[in-house]
């Protein structure tokens, strides 16, 4: 896998962290630095820990799933990508008055919003790539991609969530159509 698709990836999957960081800033839930910091952290933690644990689920499941696992790929990007252009607008954003950066909805956001990142991991290890680049790369740039949303959030108070769930989504079917394409024109 190329460097640019491990970016897009990357990218495509920070969205949703991106979308929830603006929500939760332009609410005025993300009260200073620590907050900001925490919510960060942790959307880009639990966005490395996914593809990890995909990846060790599909490394057992490749042998038996070789000769098809290209089209697997595409339907795993493709129905998150779908999922990420179909989600609710106003069903990822934080839990009524509470504070996005403590506790159990803090956990429950970062999960919410790393879910993708374990289908990638169990794509990427169907397709016999190693993890671990891709899943330090895929953090980092979540955790800067909600930095950058509680400070567009806190800054704008627009509604550029949405806009930028579709296009993450977009991209990720457009990576699972050059799977395909690239399988089958090796043949």
């Amino acid at each position: 896998m190329r460097v640019a698709e491990i970016a897009l990836i990357a990218l495509a999957l920070s969205i949703d962290a991106f979308a929830v960081s603006v929500a939760a800033a332009a609410a005025g839930r993300i009260g200073g630095r620590r907050a900001a910091f925490r919510l960060s952290f942790h959307f880009g933690l639990f966005q490395f820990l996914m593809p990890i644990l995909g990846w060790a689920a599909g490394t057992t499941l490749e042998p038996a799933v070789r000769s098809f696992d290209h089209w697997v790929a595409f339907g795993l990007l493709a129905a998150v990508g779908i999922r990420m252009m179909r989600s609710d607008p106003g069903g990822s954003g934080p839990a009524q008055g509470r504070d996005p950066s403590r506790g159990a909805t803090l956990v429950a956001l970062s999960t919410a919003v790393s879910i993708d990142a374990l289908a990638v991991g169990l794509t990427l290890a169907m397709l016999r790539i190693s993890v671990w680049g891709p899943s330090v790369v895929i953090g980092v740039v979540t955790a800067a991609a909600a930095l950058v949303g509680i400070h567009l959030g806190n800054r704008l108070r627009v509604r550029i969530g949405r806009v930028a769930e579709v296009v993450g989504g977009a991209i990720l079917i457009l990576i699972g159509v050059n799977i395909v394409a690239s399988h089958l024109s090796a043949r």
